[in-house]
């Protein structure tokens, strides 16, 4: 894995070394991956703390309750079955994104997925006026007419019984 750190010159007086150098916050993602058994060659932390994950990002049926900020998954994110309650912004995949029976009632407003968005299983009942999807968007056949959905992503829209 490789971190990028601008160099430091100087400490503040009285402040936390380690927080001016970001290493808590690197620590503490590091260990989050590795707590789910991501090796480190599968993901990259610049400068700002902007993760990129090579390839696709199976989480489905883990004990996770949130994702880092500043995620970037170059593949599909598998979600699927989890705990999770919201999504951080900034959140970008590259492929589709599985959200199926997860406790999410809604999404963020910069949330960018480039394959399909499978939201059956949620209590999501709008999405954002800025959500951009590349291909379906599905939801509950039950949800017709009960979810708002901008006019934009209306032909997107799926229905699975």
């Amino acid at each position: 894995m490789k971190i990028v750190r601008e160099n430091i010159t100087s400490f503040e007086r009285g402040g936390d070394p380690y927080r001016k150098l970001g290493v808590g916050r690197a620590a503490l993602i590091e260990k989050w991956f590795s707590d789910l058994g991501i090796s480190s060659d599968k993901y990259t932390i610049d400068k700002d703390f902007n993760i990129n994950v090579y390839g696709d990002l199976y989480l489905g049926g883990t004990n996770i309750t949130s994702l880092p900020d500043n995620l970037s998954v170059g593949g599909w994110l598998d979600l699927d079955g989890t705990d999770i309650t919201s999504l951080p912004n900034d959140l970008n995949v590259g492929k589709s994104l599985f959200l199926r029976v997860t406790k999410i009632t809604s999404l963020p407003n910069d949330l960018s997925v480039k394959g399909s968005l499978y939201l059956y299983g949620t209590k999501i009942t709008s999405l954002p006026d800025n959500l951009s999807v590349g291909e379906k968007i599905w939801l509950d056949k039950d949800k017709k007419d009960k979810v708002y959905v901008p006019e934009h992503l209306k032909e997107k829209i799926k229905y699975e019984s």
